[in-house]
């Protein structure tokens, strides 16, 4: 009985699923944000919502890559921003953090789907060792302790949230920089050259990044032997799924960064107004962070902005439309 709970640390499955069901919850949400982000961005930029059209997708049915595609639709209907640009746009494509949206982002959303369904199996699963079955009258041991099967779906899930903010990121640099965003003042600055604007918001987006493509290394082919042997397989899912949870708050931030770079865009393009569901997050967003007027901290702000991420008052947005 002393030894279980140093055992949860390398392969019992008790705290691995705990963990990861939080993590889960916060990747799920994070991914609704992502789209939120994306679409706010995309309007920014003066992208075009035409890659997002329902045919392209019904082409190739993957779930998740429909439903965000879906989502983006939802939140750029009815923009007057597009309007502006729709008939003499000399741009044939935008590029792929604009448009592949829906890929990417759906790419995450399935992955996720698969790490619920090995979380519901595993949370209500018989996992001790041995295991008591009253009806047969026998007390058998086995492996049902092991907990590969969750260490191998929460690495999944930190591969997944690492990309968003890969993604999210790259959006970013499209925003700041002056020779890709369409008309926007370098890094967003009211003053270019004087004032430095989000440019090192951008910096720290970037070093979240970096640890974020760190973690996003398999814990579950670390195994280590121990017990003189006997156990010379072990999961490491402990260690994958508190990976998972900083991960996820990695990505957070990311999105926050991006959210607060993209809400500063728009308000370039006024008076026109974006899609119903962007405008319903601008407000959200203005809500917590006011526009940069001048040079100032950003710590606060992106502190506050990664709250309203968490809080799920963002990720609600196209459900709230589609009802």
């Amino acid at each position: 009985t002393h030894s279980t709970p140093r055992l949860a640390c390398s392969t019992q499955t008790q705290a691995t699923t705990g963990i990861g069901v939080l993590a889960l919850t916060a990747a799920e949400r994070a991914v609704e944000v992502a789209e939120v982000a994306g679409a706010m961005s995309l309007e920014a930029l003066l992208g075009t919502p035409e890659p997002f059209r329902k045919e392209i997708h019904e082409a190739r049915p993957h779930r998740g890559q429909g439903i965000s595609a879906s989502r983006l639709r939802t939140l750029l209907a009815d923009s007057d921003i597009r309007k502006s640009h729709q008939e003499d746009d000399p741009r044939v494509q935008d590029a792929y953090s604009l448009r592949c949206m829906p890929q990417v982002h759906g790419a995450a959303r399935q992955a996720l789907g698969y790490v619920r369904g090995v979380l519901e199996v595993e949370a209500n699963s018989a996992t001790d060792n041995p295991l008591v079955f009253p009806s047969a009258k026998v007390v058998v041991s086995g492996g049902n302790f092991h907990a590969q099967i969750v260490a191998q779906a929460l690495d999944l899930l930190t591969i997944a949230v690492a990309d968003l903010a890969v993604i999210s990121e790259r959006r970013i640099e499209r925003l700041l920089n002056p020779d890709l965003s369409v008309g926007l003042p370098a890094f967003l600055a009211k003053r270019p050259g004087v004032e430095s604007g989000f440019m090192i918001a951008q910096v720290t987006a970037v070093d979240l990044l970096g640890e974020l493509r760190i973690l996003a290394h398999p814990a579950s082919v670390d195994s280590v032997t121990t017990s003189a042997n006997q156990e010379d397989h072990v999961s490491m899912g402990l260690g994958a799924a508190r990976k998972a949870r900083r991960a996820v708050g990695l990505l957070e931030q990311v999105l926050a960064t991006e959210l607060m770079c993209a809400a500063q865009g728009i308000e370039y393009r006024r008076p026109l107004t974006g899609g119903r569901g962007v405008e319903i997050a601008h407000k959200r967003v203005r809500t917590v962070v006011s526009e940069l007027e001048h040079d100032r901290p950003l710590g606060p702000d992106l502190d506050a902005l990664t709250d309203l991420v968490r809080s799920g008052n963002l990720a609600r947005i196209a459900l709230e439309i589609d009802r």
